[in-house]
């Protein structure tokens, strides 16, 4: 496929009708919490989520998921409000229509049918590994900047690709990631904290696979970029890569064959996963 530029607008992330009611839910949540005495960090440990996930839930920003509603309905004693709820957030996830820029959609559609995804990373932590708060700030420093409504549609379009992560069959993932990319605090040191957690939590399933490649690496084999292979149900293997506010989606199957070997042999470099994840906890501990 031919490369397309970057364009600095975004597409309406849903019906205003939606965004109001996910609005309400969270001034809901905010009331019941306020209620209980408890703030967004004690709420959030409680329920498994970080302090700016309820932060952006109850500003109406974040989708609340049904099961969230549910353990909050229960933790704080609601009575069943939010419960029911949360049956009104389900149908309008159904209607709700989160559109991504038209150069990414074509990627978006066969990641979304993807039985395997592979990502090598050197900048930044892959978008479908990525906090709400580590994305927003990817989105929030790019040049030309967007304006604060093209930041929140771009967030909530890569939030919701990532609810693949979860549906089953879930596809299987891998992702080698620079060791420097870990080490760079994007957001502030509380938004790498939370990143890091994440990818600990997500380092944990069992359709996941998680490598870092050290600094250390003297024969480098990734030093042409990063890149991503994807194989769509019943498909080829295709390749994706975006530089520069350019995209370009690969389907010559000797360009994806060559790209294939490279990212075996990044790997093969790459600590094994039970390593990195180790690495990850030890950066933890030192933050």
């Amino acid at each position: 496929m031919a490369e397309r530029p970057e364009r600095g607008a975004g597409d309406p992330a849903g019906s205003e009708e939606v965004a109001d009611l996910f609005r309400a839910v969270g001034r809901q949540v905010k009331a019941a919490r306020e209620r209980a005495g408890m703030s967004q960090k004690e709420l959030g440990r409680q329920v498994g989520y970080g302090e700016e996930q309820i932060s952006s839930l109850e500003r109406g920003r974040r989708t609340p998921q049904p099961e969230f509603l549910a353990a909050v309905d229960d933790l704080l004693e609601c009575g069943g409000l939010l419960a029911v709820a949360a049956e009104d957030v389900e149908r309008a996830k159904k209607r709700r229509r989160v559109r991504h820029p038209e150069w990414f959609r074509d990627y978006a559609r066969l990641e979304a049918d993807a039985v395997e995804i592979c990502f090598y990373s050197t900048l930044t932590v892959p978008g479908l590994l990525q906090t709400e708060g580590y994305a927003r700030t990817t989105f929030s420093v790019r040049q030309p900047l967007f304006d604060e409504e093209t930041i929140e549609q771009r967030v909530a379009a890569r939030l919701e690709r990532q609810g693949i992560l979860t549906n089953w069959p879930p596809p299987m993932v891998t992702a080698v990631v620079e060791e420097s990319v870990l080490h760079r605090s994007i957001g502030g040191s509380a938004v790498q904290r939370g990143q890091l957690e994440h990818l600990l939590k997500l380092g944990g399933l069992r359709n996941m696979s998680i490598q870092v490649l050290p600094m250390s690496c003297e024969d480098h084999a990734g030093m042409d970029g990063p890149f991503i292979l994807l194989t769509p149900k019943g498909r080829t293997q295709l390749a994706y890569m975006e530089v520069q506010h350019v995209s370009k989606l690969i389907g010559d199957p000797d360009e994806v064959r060559i790209l294939a070997a490279r990212y075996g042999n990044i790997r093969s470099q790459a600590r094994t996963p039970r390593e990195s994840l180790g690495l990850i906890e030890k950066m933890l501990g030192d933050l």
